[in-house]
């Protein structure tokens, strides 16, 4: 069923049934993947899958109602569902239907295409065996992975706004395991594309970051000049990002309550929030309630400029949305990243003269507290010796508090290192170096 008969059937039932406000979004998409193990594709799916998501405003309050079935029948229910869950709720909020924002800014990521299923099988073969000739440590458990998806997204609601976006990615990623003088260590590396020169320089960057692992020592508790690699930084700004959600700071959940206009890190960081940063596959001009996205810098200078804000949440602290608002009432950044700063990695070694070089971090799910930024994690990199980065080390735990993380850092390197987006949401991060650090070894 197309966009224009659900608005109409819905249309037609909001009338029926004196719904004067609503919002109908829908969601379709097609997905396709490729795995394998050892020589041949282990796992292939392929498939399709639409949403139809309702929501209304019956006597101040906001009902919701959602199906993935696609009958006229089915589709009116949904007013009724949402009609009644709307007359029990009793949350106080005031919620709005959103007429519309004053200009609308363009993505600018290519036009999303789903790859052929046989190229994408091939791909993934070719990925897989161009690892195992890299080098004769590799053995098997090493996987090779092609994915290939894509969405369009559709709004509309009574007062006429009407927006649409389609987005898309194709990449591939390869997870090495590699064995060496009775030692076993593995390393994941990801593309955004399946050709071009980070394509065929993929299986290569897998292994070699495996066989770096070999011959890992522990290092003794103390304090440490430490350089985060930009992909373990990212992690962090991603497990305590929920801090940065206005939401959460009403309820209570956030240290950042309250903190508006003041320092909360380092004068070198900046970090910003772009929901069409060039560059990326998956971008958006507009949110869930159909507010304009735009890029804004959430971190200036070490100042905490602006927490991030739906419409709800904007409208109870006299403040405006800033684009962020998901559906069910969440909030969420987008290409969420602190800037670069003008080192190299090299120079962040220099500079921590001897230290660790932190390239994993394990068990964030676990050991971080996104409400008090504590963080206590296992850990795995390289020594930092004379400047210069050195043997790999293994089995630490590196512990602290985040905030006060952003308060110590003292270089950046001049590279930002984008995670894979999830959703709308991808995470970044140059390198960073903080001194004196409490890491816990043998």
């Amino acid at each position: 069923m197309e966009f224009k008969q659900i608005k109409e059937i819905i249309s037609s039932a909001c009338k029926k049934y004196g719904v004067e406000e609503y919002e109908v979004s829908y969601t379709v998409g097609e997905n396709i993947s490729a795995e394998t193990l050892k020589d041949e594709i282990s796992a292939f799916s392929s498939g399709e899958s639409a949403k139809v998501y309702f929501r209304c405003l019956v006597d101040g309050h906001m009902g919701y109602a959602s199906t993935s079935f696609f009958d006229a029948d089915e589709i009116e229910d949904l007013v009724i569902r949402a009609s009644e869950n709307a007359r029990v709720i009793e949350n106080d909020d005031v919620v709005v239907i959103f007429k519309g924002s004053e200009q609308y800014g363009k993505t600018t990521a290519p036009e999303p295409e789903i790859v052929d299923a046989s190229e994408l099988k091939n791909k993934a073969l070719e990925l897989q065996r161009k690892t195992y000739e890299t080098d004769s440590s590799v053995v098997d458990g090493t996987q090779s992975v092609a994915i290939s998806f894509r969405d369009e997204i559709y709004l509309y609601n009574s007062h006429g706004l009407e927006l649409s976006n389609r987005v898309g990615m194709t990449g591939c990623y390869v997870s090495a395991v590699v064995n060496k003088d009775g030692e076993s260590r593995d390393n994941f590396e990801f593309a955004e594309n399946l050709s071009g020169e980070k394509f065929d320089e993929l299986p290569a960057k897998a292994v070699g970051g495996a066989l770096e692992k070999i011959g890992a020592e522990e290092i003794p508790t103390g304090k440490y000049n430490v350089v985060i690699d930009g992909t373990q930084m990212r992690s962090l700004l991603s497990a305590f990002s929920p801090s940065f959600s206005a939401k959460n700071a009403l309820l209570g959940m956030s240290l950042l309550a309250g903190k508006e206009g003041e320092k909360i890190a380092a004068d070198i960081v900046t970090i910003t929030d772009d929901a069409m940063r060039d560059g990326c596959p998956v971008q958006t001009h507009f949110d869930d309630e159909g507010v304009a996205t735009y890029k804004k810098n959430v971190v200036e200078g070490g100042v905490l400029k602006t927490l991030l804000y739906d419409l709800t949440t904007a409208i109870k602290t006299g403040n405006q949305s800033t684009g962020n608002g998901r559906r069910g009432g969440n909030i969420a950044p987008y290409n969420f990243g602190i800037c670069a700063g003008e080192d190299t990695l090299e120079d962040l070694f220099e500079k921590a003269k001897d230290g660790v070089y932190v390239t994993g971090i394990k068990g964030l799910h676990a050991g971080a507290n996104a409400i008090t930024g504590d963080f206590s994690v296992e850990s795995e990199g390289f020594l930092i010796q004379n400047g210069k980065k050195a043997g790999p080390v293994k089995s630490f735990t590196v512990a602290g508090n985040f905030f006060e993380l952003l308060k110590n850092i003292d270089s950046l390197s001049n590279e930002v290192k984008w995670g894979i987006p999830g959703g709308f949401t991808v995470f970044g991060s140059p390198d960073v170096f903080v001194k004196d650090m409490s890491v816990a070894g043998k």
